[in-house]
């Protein structure tokens, strides 16, 4: 894969010339080659090695947005079909998260009947701190030591495992996380959790957590149009062999509501001369930043979930990357 140094090096070519520059790009790869996500390289996520593209399951428990309190709850057996799908296509990464639910859907409750018993190869991450009500309502973080655990216990019994693969930390705002995860850590002594990792973080909260614990992954917002300041994060993490993780990197500004602006014109010219949707070449934009970077598009539809993962497959030249590098830097941060 062409690096995140190529596409900066490249970033003088014209928007007019785009066409042309992906009208001569090596083929369609992703819309030619068998849907597979080992297509899109692997990397190893503690101790064991996933593909980049992998699945989450944020939008899987409602239709429309997710996250709020009044949703839609989406057909169960849609739901089911989406996950067995996913580790039909070679989908080993799993994300998920005890506060993804919907009224009568969990996410975790989802992936224990569609998955379990779950391979050796599946890593099933999860993660703590944000808190929501049985009405779906938002509540106060978990903070505390004994509030953390019960998230962690929380996740065990709705996965049906006696541990979790991978635990983020996730946060709001630019507090110290050395209480949060050394209570983290210890369960990780315990035996509770294989790996810790963190999410929606500052370059300061990476390193008081590494003087604590390893730290596995890092998931934060990013994708066309981040912030300088995810940029440096992504960078990093691929400096210290850290995993990134980025969520939105579809949806952009829209998050939990998902894709709602319009698309760089660089997007979608690339798109049309590729024959590919522009949530594709985003989620290969996003893989092309470093071998570090993992995706995990989520879905509610097995046809969303094909075309997500085929991505993997889809080879930016550097023309491509160039111009879609203007678009990154062009478009507002999120």
């Amino acid at each position: 894969m062409t690096s995140e140094n190529t596409a900066n090096t490249t970033m003088t070519t014209p928007v007019h010339t785009a066409r042309t520059a992906a009208g001569t790009a090596a083929g369609n790869t992703a819309a030619t080659a068998p849907v597979d996500a080992a297509a899109s390289g692997t990397w190893t996520l503690g101790d064991r090695a996933v593909h980049r593209i992998g699945f989450g399951t944020m939008r899987l428990p409602q239709t429309g947005p997710a996250l709020t309190p009044h949703a839609v709850p989406r057909d169960r057996e849609q739901a089911l079909r989406v996950l067995r799908r996913a580790v039909e296509l070679g989908v080993n990464h799993i994300d998920t998260a005890a506060f993804y639910f919907s009224p009568l859907r969990s996410a975790n409750e989802l992936v224990n009947r569609a998955l379990a018993p779950y391979g050796d190869d599946l890593v099933i991450a999860t993660k703590v701190g944000p808190a929501r009500g049985p009405d779906g309502h938002w509540t106060e973080h978990a903070r505390t030591p004994e509030r953390l655990r019960a998230q962690v216990e929380q996740n065990l019994r709705e996965l049906g495992r006696d541990h979790l693969d991978l635990v983020n930390l996730r946060i709001v705002g630019t507090d110290p996380v050395a209480e949060r995860f050394g209570a983290l850590a210890e369960l990780r002594q315990a035996g509770l959790i294989r790996h810790l990792g963190l999410s929606n973080i500052r370059p300061h909260h990476l390193a008081e957590a590494q003087a604590i614990a390893p730290v596995t992954c890092v998931q934060n917002p990013y994708g066309i149009g981040s912030s300088p300041a995810q940029d440096e994060l992504l960078r990093l993490c691929g400096e210290q062999g850290i995993a990134f993780v980025p969520f939105y990197a579809i949806a952009g500004a829209g998050r939990e509501g998902g894709a709602s602006t319009a698309e760089p014109p660089q997007v979608r010219i690339i798109a049309e001369a590729r024959g590919v949707s522009t949530a594709q070449v985003r989620l290969a934009w996003t893989l092309h930043r470093g071998p570090h970077v993992l995706a995990i598009p989520g879905t509610g539809d097995v046809a969303h979930l094909e075309d997500n993962v085929a991505a993997g497959a889809l080879q930016l030249s550097a023309q491509e990357l160039a111009l879609l590098e203007e678009a990154h830097t062009d478009t507002p941060a999120d």
